[in-house]
């Protein structure tokens, strides 16, 4: 039963009172502060909203994920960026860094890829300023300097093709965009101010299909470097790629009956796929010949500096389940090396081979890299016996690379009608 008060018959009584109820009230603040649970409250380090904690990039591939989520493949990838680009952090978690993008956007970066920087004065805005559109025998150009080393995010549009940059810190003041005729893949280049901090840049492309771009600082200069389309849609004009994923004392998966190890049915198919295209006329760039252990980093800072028109990484599956799950897949990551993967697949899949699936935004650093497209081919489950025993015979690897590279050939085949 709830009595209820007595009149207050002073002004020391209403006081007294009113103390008495704020003490009551702090309390059950404070309270409520002390029970939530410990693994919550202690998971993020936050720093304070005007703190000046700023660290750099240290590597040409560094990257930004979206969380703090991971699996075998790492965290959700935002996209990588440049060395020394300038971050603010807003907090901590083990050995990550959360970043500020803008006001509602942050991310997360391994402190492990950073270094302090302690010398950095605010202006009261980062402004753009004029920029500039041009090109060369296989490149155009957009370039556009800023007062510093901004981080940026990029993604594919298809239908129309597009490539859109938001540059995160950067406030408009372009007042005029100069576009040179030597530029041949750049149909135009626009921008807008999405949000405070969030300038984008919006480059439309003359070809359907996207042929790749790089993204990088020179100086303070943005440079985003398009690739042209090559002239030649046909294997006897382009330079390939393959990849034999594993390799050393990365030996991947493992056949259930037979015990080989997936990385020397990789290397198999691979040599076959190089045969088979130099068959062809294509020039064929190998990541590995023979059994060597190479990081998928090296493998990505070398095809940078050897630029191949596209890439073919070979690997074959596994999964827990011995008896249902099987077949052949093709993974892609960004949005328009779609149609690649999707070619691969289909003639994978005539050779009567169960369907795994064409699988997107995939997070494998070989599939990252937006330069070129690029496409992952998961070739057989070593963990079901029947794809393990087609794979084990050699004519049947051969028979697979064979279909590889008649995907390829039939995707160039739907590239040069688009462009009829």
């Amino acid at each position: 039963m709830i009595r209820p008060l007595k009149p207050l018959r002073n002004l020391s009584s209403m006081l007294r009172f009113l103390c008495l109820s704020l003490f009551t009230c702090l309390s059950y603040v404070l309270s409520a502060q002390i029970v939530v649970p410990s693994r919550v409250r202690d998971t993020i380090t936050a720093f304070r909203a005007d703190s000046a904690v700023f660290v750099r990039t240290k590597t040409p591939l560094a990257y930004l994920n979206y969380g703090l989520g991971e699996d075998r493949l790492g965290g959700a990838k935002m996209g990588y960026i440049d060395s020394l680009v300038l971050l603010r952090v807003t907090g901590k978690y083990k050995d990550l860094y959360r970043v500020r993008l803008t006001q509602q956007l942050s991310a997360w970066i391994p402190q492990t890829l950073t270094k302090p920087d302690t010398n950095v004065r605010l202006p009261v805005q980062y402004l753009t300023t004029s920029w500039r559109v041009s090109g060369d025998a296989r490149y155009d150009y957009v370039s556009i300097p800023l007062p510093e080393r901004l981080p940026y995010l990029s993604h594919q549009e298809m239908k129309p093709s597009r490539i859109v940059v938001d540059i995160f810190g950067a406030t408009a003041n372009t007042n005029w965009i100069t576009q040179l005729r030597s530029a041949k893949e750049i149909e135009q280049v626009d921008y807008e101010q999405v949000a405070d901090e969030q300038f984008r840049v919006v480059i439309s492309l003359r070809h359907a299909q996207h042929w790749g771009y790089r993204i990088g600082y020179e100086g303070r200069r943005l440079v985003i470097r398009v690739t042209h389309q090559p002239e030649k849609l046909r294997l006897r004009n382009l330079t390939i790629a393959v990849d034999a994923g594993h390799g050393g004392s990365n030996l991947g998966a493992r056949g259930l009956r037979s015990g080989q190890f997936e990385k020397e049915f990789n290397l198999s198919i691979a040599r076959h796929l190089k045969k088979e295209l130099e068959r062809k006329g294509a020039k064929v760039i190998m990541t590995r010949s023979n059994d060597t252990l190479i990081s998928n980093t090296d493998r990505v800072l070398r095809l940078r500096a050897l630029k191949p028109d596209l890439l073919i990484s070979i690997h074959n599956n596994a999964a827990g389940d011995t008896t249902k799950t099987r077949g052949t897949g093709t993974y892609y990551k960004h949005l328009g090396y779609r149609p690649l993967s999707q070619a691969v697949l289909e003639r994978l899949l005539d050779m009567g081979l169960a369907e795994y699936g064409n699988v997107g935004r995939f997070n494998f650093a070989l599939n990252s890299p937006t330069e070129y497209p690029n496409v992952l081919v998961e070739g057989l489950f070593l963990s079901h016996p029947y794809d393990e025993a087609l794979i084990l015979e050699d004519s049947y690897r051969k028979k697979m690379a064979v279909q590889i590279r008649k995907g390829v050939a039939d995707w160039l085949k739907q590239v040069r009608k688009q462009r009829s």
